[in-house]
């Protein structure tokens, strides 16, 4: 029967479907000539790797359908393969897409909301958006100033009393009869459509123009607020056209495999900035051969909703690649190149990725798959400690030029960070940039806390972000408080070596892709991302000291206010004067938004 369908192939393009004995779809291929293709499956001497002997070995039939051309016998098996996930194609298991701003210019009065699903519904859309993230600020920003409706009420102005929205002054109030006429709203809808399509000329004359009227008039804080208006357009702007004007759009893709496991990353360029990336993963491959990895994973890949560059970058010669380019040409509207760069700025780009991919891989695959607590007899063998390490406490130092030192202190209990653990504090007695010393304080002051406690207790394991030096002023302070028997390690960033308490003049280097080394290098990077954090809101709660206090009007309340209603210095200088007037009232913030203007911050 299989024979007889063989014999019966067609020389022309289009998708064959392979099944088992019980009628379930083994793979599904495309092909230039059915019968040609088809039949090098079951010839002497095709076999040539693994993959493709189990699945000969389990086809019992086999469909086929005719197509016009290649490019359609790639959407169909792409399709097909979306559809039914076969166990011998190549799958990406991640079918997220990117949100559009979505304007409904089909409605009588628009809204603009995102959406992850583009349809030819007569309403226009925008994007997409990279980050994700993106596209709720733009849409944030969209309402505040241009106040179209969020609702999805059938708008005839026949309520009685608008909703919270307009009292809010975020919306233009059109279902109440007087509020917004439809000329206005329209404008409004004009507007949103010219700014979101990068179209922006017309709109910043007009605000600099109320901007230019405003001021003299002297109404100041009206001046203000086109200003920030005017910014926030050009911002929006310039964010849009990257993803409309196509300039230096690519997609870069790169992977790395061991075994069966597989991760693929792809960078999205826009307008010659990378604006995005995702990843997928593999943890069953039956096989694996570059060509035909990146032949099924781009026809998967840009069957979604997602936006076609002009350029794609892969790491591997791929068949047919002129039938790629035909199939995304045609989908885009413009020319798109498929190429596997050997040489230049394009290959650099991509064995960037490539590392990238690297790290996702071992990530997934050495940090995250493999559980922490599996790895605390490795690790006490690994050291040479006499315990096993279950709860082990990481320490490090972060300072500029040793001013406002601080440290750090990450919980790992059982191979899990526990965060209700972390500990920061301020480093009091060292005014220089000394390590050491800072290091010795901050171990001094917490042991001596813990001890002190009822409840507290001794870790397991003191972990020391750092080499030599730091593990000897740890050990120190521990001994100064009888904490002798405290077992102590070190791990040093250059050279990677780990430093234990008492064999300080060898280290110990374990294989890079040691599952072990991972789990300290996570601890150690965690403390140190704790430290710098902390690092970072402590120079900001100086700015607030050294900059605000020079404000005219603000005090010690006032200042207090602004930190807990922004939460950052550098949000405070961002702020509209709609937004800080509530806080400091409208002379004060006025003089806020001036005095960052002349110096140069605004």
């Amino acid at each position: 029967m299989l024979q007889e369908k063989i014999n019966l192939l067609p020389a022309g393009p289009g998708v064959y479907i392979f099944r088992n004995a019980p009628g379930a779809i083994l793979y599904v291929g495309k092909a230039r000539s059915l019968r040609q293709r088809v039949r090098s499956y079951f010839q002497a001497g095709h076999l040539v790797d693994s993959k493709t002997q189990r699945l000969v070995k389990e086809i019992s039939d086999l469909e086929y359908i005719v197509t016009d051309n290649e490019v359609e016998a790639l959407i169909l098996e792409s399709s097909l393969v979306k559809k039914n996930q076969p166990r011998y194609n190549i799958l990406l298991k991640d079918d997220k897409s990117f949100p559009y701003l979505k304007l409904t210019v089909q409605e009588p009065f628009p809204r603009i909301f995102i959406t992850r699903r583009i349809k030819k519904d007569g309403a226009l859309y925008f994007g997409p958006y990279l980050p994700a993230a993106y596209a709720r600020r733009t849409l944030k920003l969209v309402n505040k100033y241009f106040k179209l409706r969020t609702c999805n009420l059938e708008v005839d102005g026949s309520l009685e009393r608008p909703c919270l929205d307009y009292q809010m002054k975020r919306c233009l109030g059109p279902c109440v009869s007087g509020l917004c006429t439809k000329e206005n709203y329209a404008r409004a809808v004009e507007d949103v459509r010219l700014l979101l399509s990068g179209r922006t000329d017309g709109i910043i004359h007009r605000l600099e123009a109320l901007m230019k009227e405003a001021s003299e008039s002297m109404r100041y804080e009206a001046a203000a607020v086109y200003r920030d208006w005017i910014s926030m357009v050009r911002d929006i702007s310039e964010r849009q056209k990257m993803a409309l004007e196509g300039q230096d759009d690519c997609d870069l893709f790169g992977y790395c495999q061991e075994g069966t496991q597989l991760a693929l990353e792809v960078f999205a360029m826009r307008g010659g900035r990378m604006v995005g990336r995702r990843s997928f993963f593999w943890e069953d491959l039956i096989s694996f051969d570059p060509g035909e990895f990146f032949s099924q994973a781009l026809e998967q890949y840009y069957l979604q909703d997602t936006f076609t560059p002009k350029e794609i970058y892969i790491p591997a010669d791929i068949e047919q690649a002129e039938v790629f380019e035909e199939w995304l040409s045609a989908r885009k509207g413009n020319r798109v190149h498929v190429r596997s760069p050997k040489r230049g700025l394009k290959s650099e780009m991509l064995d960037l990725v490539m590392r990238n991919a690297r790290n996702s891989f071992d990530t997934r695959f050495r940090i995250l798959k493999v559980k922490g607590a599996a790895l605390l007899k490795p690790l006490q063998e690994a050291l040479g400690i006499d315990a096993l390490p279950r709860r082990i406490e990481t320490f490090d130092i972060s300072h500029v030029q040793g001013t406002d030192t601080v440290a750090s202190m990450v919980l790992c209990v059982d191979g899990e960070m526990k965060r209700s653990g972390y500990r920061k504090f301020r480093i009091e007695k060292i005014k220089s940039p000394d390590d050491f010393a800072a290091m010795r304080e901050v171990i001094h002051r917490h042991y001596e806390n813990v001890m002190e406690q009822e409840e507290g207790s001794l870790p397991d394991l003191v972990l020391i972000d750092g080499g030599k030096g730091q593990l000897a002023a740890a050990v120190s302070a521990l001994e100064e408080l009888g904490l002798e028997g405290q077992r102590v390690a070190a791990i040093a960033k250059k050279e990677e070596l780990i430093f234990v308490k008492g064999r300080q003049n060898r280290g110990i280097e374990l294989p890079k892709d040691s599952p072990v080394l991972h789990l300290v290098q996570r601890m150690r990077d965690e403390a140190h991302r704790f430290a710098v954090t902390y690092h970072r809101k402590r120079r900001e709660l100086r700015d607030f000291d050294t900059e605000l206090m020079n404000v005219p009007g603000i005090g010690e309340t006032r200042k207090k206010v602004l930190l807990r209603a922004f939460g950052s210095f550098s949000r405070v200088k961002a702020a509209s004067f709609e937004e800080l007037a509530p806080y400091v009232g409208p002379k004060t913030a006025s003089n806020i938004i001036d005095y960052f203007r002349t110096t140069g911050d605004d």
